[in-house]
């Protein structure tokens, strides 16, 4: 039979549309990968399943021993390839990891092109509006979740007028921390001792508090409290 060039076309749109709904929802709230890299990663996996789905009209009078195009491996090496665009969206900031959600969200894309190739419209329209459903009401329902802040801190003084660790601790303590994974060293040859320990804490103004504190404490020369990842 002829290659049906109006499905064809109607598998396109829908990935069009599905993937910059997905897309619309990662740029509006600013994410590196947005509308178009959504909706060039749906139609690509949608026009690679076509290739598959399609494959005994485009290959006519080719012997079919010769035909080795497998629509389940070829899913899984779109796949495999989506994986790579998706880590190139991940960005280490320090000890900060950002982009997950967006790479999977890539992924996603990826996989409702498949679908939409194959012609299941019911499942990538499902799968779409779920994704948008987690992307949106259960980020809004995280950001409200009571959750632990963490962050790791460093503290510098003079080896000569260093904090000891008991006032040290004492101090991040009342600012309603909790500490752990505590480690020390001397920096610049000996002349100054450092302090790093990752704290934690329910209330995030409390970062604001205890910076302010290390601020205009004269034994501290330097110090850092760099939020972590969540």
């Amino acid at each position: 039979m002829p290659i049906d060039y109006y499905e064809v076309f109607i598998r396109l749109g829908a990935a069009v549309v599905l993937g910059a709904a997905i897309g619309f929802e990662r740029s509006y709230h600013g994410r590196p990968a947005g509308l178009r890299t959504h909706a060039l990663v749906t139609i690509a996996s949608t026009l690679l399943m076509l290739v598959t789905v399609f494959q005994w009209d485009l290959l006519a009078g080719v012997d079919i021993s010769t035909i080795r195009v497998d629509p389940t491996r070829m899913g899984q090496g779109i796949m495999t390839g989506i994986g790579f665009l998706g880590a190139g969206v991940i960005l280490k900031e320090q000890l900060t990891v950002r982009g997950l959600t967006t790479a999977t969200s890539i992924w996603m894309s990826a996989a409702i092109g498949i679908v939409v190739g194959m012609g299941f419209y019911s499942a990538a329209i499902a799968a779409t509006l779920i994704t948008l459903l987690v992307l949106t009401v259960l980020g809004w329902v995280e950001k409200r979740l009571p959750t632990y802040n963490f962050s790791r801190l460093m503290v510098r003084c003079k080896r000569t007028e260093a904090i000891d660790k008991k006032t040290l601790y004492e101090l991040i303590e009342s600012h309603h921390f909790k500490t752990s994974a505590t480690s020390y060293e001397l920096a610049d040859e000996g002349r100054y001792i450092q302090y790093k320990l990752t704290v934690h804490t329910r209330d995030s103004y409390n970062v604001e508090v205890l910076a302010g504190n290390l601020i205009e404490n004269e034994q501290v020369i330097e110090f850092s409290l760099t939020p972590l990842g969540r």
